[in-house]
């Protein structure tokens, strides 16, 4: 398989045209091998239009390209940000981030993930700290951050990210599962935060990010 090719297919046909008109987000994503970033068994399957499982039980996932480039161009990364990416998986957003000049920090609770994204960014020279722990606490030593990423879809956002956002700060991920899910844009000002939806989406929900059940008389 020629990836070069199914790489420029991906940005062109699956990125581009859906109002993705970042050139420096369509660049990073033009450059780094996503093959690299899923087990070597599934490396045909890297630039399909959908998320592609990286879990050996299947309950994460490399996000739908499109997906991801659209959230990145919301969240509006500039060089110089300092950003979380919780639930990095393989490292593969995080990745995208470094080429935008962001300060990465790579968060994954999953240490087999963790090692393997540790491997692939080492490998690629990807300037981005990985760090181990439950994905619903972020990670407070490194916060505040400019932006963070939700590598997967949450039913409420633990307020502990909110609280490590910046004054300005932005937070990108998907809301819900099934198919009223969507993704979301939430900005910090003044203390409070405000969303606003993105597109619908759908993600694999992330462990810890579920609601907790109702309490019933």
């Amino acid at each position: 398989m020629d990836f070069a090719v199914a790489r420029r297919l991906m940005v062109e046909g699956q990125i581009r045209t859906r109002d993705v008109f970042d050139s420096d987000l369509l660049a990073a994503m033009l450059e780094l091998p996503r093959e690299r970033f899923v087990p070597a068994a599934q490396a045909a399957l890297a630039y399909v239009d959908r998320n592609i499982p990286v879990a050996t039980d299947g309950s994460r996932c490399l996000l739908q390209p499109m997906v991801l480039a659209r959230m990145l161009q919301a969240a509006n990364v500039v060089a110089g940000d300092h950003v979380l990416d919780v639930g990095c998986t393989t490292g593969y957003c995080a990745a995208v981030l470094a080429k935008l000049g962001a300060t990465m920090v790579a968060l994954e609770q999953d240490s087999e993930l963790a090692a393997f994204a540790q491997r692939v960014l080492s490998e690629l020279a990807a300037a981005v700290k990985v760090v181990v722990g439950p994905l619903k606490l972020g990670w407070r030593d490194l916060a505040p951050y400019d932006v963070i990423v939700l590598g997967g879809a949450a039913e409420e956002i633990p307020a502990a990210l909110f609280d490590q956002l910046k004054e300005g700060g932005r937070l990108v991920g998907i809301l819900g599962i099934g198919p009223a899910s969507k993704a979301m844009l939430y900005e910090k000002i003044r203390g409070d935060v405000s969303g606003r939806q993105i597109m619908e989406a759908n993600g694999p929900l992330l462990p810890g990010f579920a609601k907790p059940p109702a309490f019933v008389f």
